[in-house]
């Protein structure tokens, strides 16, 4: 299989910060061209299966079905990632690429609005090139369909002219990988699903995890911690890599500022708390959802728009972002009659909890 230079390439347009209500577009970039923390984010990436940390059961298995593919010497199946925000999936596609020797082409399901935006990347691809496109959910039907014979049959149907003169022409491809990630599988299409040769699941990480991850990140930042900050970061992190290393970034600054540089234990609480993270990983607006559901409404059922209303948010931010976590710690409860507090949720605020008789 011939090995194409590397290079990386992302969409701009609705749904990657550059909504301007236009069909996407795509660029070359240099990943380490950015600023500030994307630099970072980019830099913190691993770049293998073996810097990879948790998910054993995923890598292993990807692990296997990368090596089958490099000894027949052909491009790896077409593979989906699924799982919540932050956990490696954009991570995995890289190495995909990595571990293949090739190129990597990175889009989103809401920039391929046209048939023609997706066709023009196709047609750009080299053999046995990676095709990443995130939240691959949210592409639209069109589209979708066009992948279907892509991905099978790695043709491309283009349509020419209009009304009774419109003819089809089909366009051989290279064969590629098309690499998919969904934050909701169920929103993903059964026949595309079933194109895929192999589905993995990506899981909240456990501290010991989280730790490894933040004392690797630390090492790439030339940030000086001791094991007991990055037990502390780890803790609040939420099961999620991204938050462990946006939190590892904030302490750094605290420490830097307000203390001697190094990420203590003691530093690492501090930090969090003047940042507003608490000991369960609670910030300002997790805070605030349990508060109206606790004091303003003393523990009544409350409706979600009422409550987005309460916080200051939008209906489907309080649905997406914020309780899957809250429901995971057993902080909140959704019932037929909208959303309740947990009995741990009054504890962790502080409160008795109000008996029903007297609500």
């Amino acid at each position: 299989m011939t090995q194409p230079s590397r290079r990386e390439v992302i969409a701009t347009g609705p749904g990657t910060g550059a909504d301007d209500g236009q069909p996407g577009s795509h660029r070359d970039v240099d990943p380490v061209a950015s600023t500030g923390e994307e630099r970072d984010e980019v830099g913190l990436r691993p770049r293998s299966l073996d810097e990879f940390v948790g998910q054993p059961q995923l890598t292993e298995h990807l692990r296997i079905v990368l090596e089958a593919a490099r000894r027949r010497r052909q491009p790896a199946d077409h593979l989906l990632f699924a799982g919540p925000p932050g956990l490696g999936k954009t991570s995995l596609a890289g190495i995909v690429a990595a571990e293949m020797g090739v190129g990597l082409r990175i889009t989103t399901g809401p920039v391929l609005v046209r048939t023609g935006d997706l066709a023009a990347i196709l047609t750009d691809l080299q053999e046995g090139d990676v095709l990443f496109i995130d939240e691959i959910h949210r592409t639209h039907r069109a589209v979708e369909e066009v992948l279907y014979s892509a991905m099978e049959d790695f043709k491309l149907d283009i349509l020419i002219g209009k009304g009774p003169t419109a003819r089809s022409l089909r366009l051989d491809l290279p064969h590629f990988t098309l690499v998919g990630a969904t934050t909701r599988t169920g929103l993903v299409a059964g026949p595309l699903r079933d194109r895929f040769g192999f589905v993995g699941r990506l899981d909240h990480y456990d501290v010991d995890d989280l730790e490894r991850i933040v004392l690797r990140s630390a090492g790439i930042l030339e940030v000086t911690i001791d094991a007991g900050g990055a037990r502390r970061i780890a803790e609040r992190s939420r099961g999620t890599p991204r938050i462990a290393n946006r939190l590892l970034r904030r302490v750094r600054d605290y420490a830097e500022v307000r203390a001697d540089g190094t990420v203590t234990a003691e530093a690492a609480v501090e930090g969090l708390e003047v940042f507003g993270v608490d000991e369960l990983g609670l910030d300002k607006v997790d805070r605030a959802i349990l508060d109206a559901l606790c004091r303003r409404f003393s523990g009544h059922p409350v409706g979600l728009t009422t409550l987005a209303q309460c916080v200051g948010e939008e209906p489907d931010t309080i649905e997406d972002a914020y309780e899957p976590y809250l429901l995971q710690q057993g902080l909140l409860l959704r019932t037929p009659r909208g959303r309740v507090a947990a009995p741990r949720a009054w504890a962790h605020l502080g409160l008795v909890p109000i008996e029903p008789s007297l609500r």
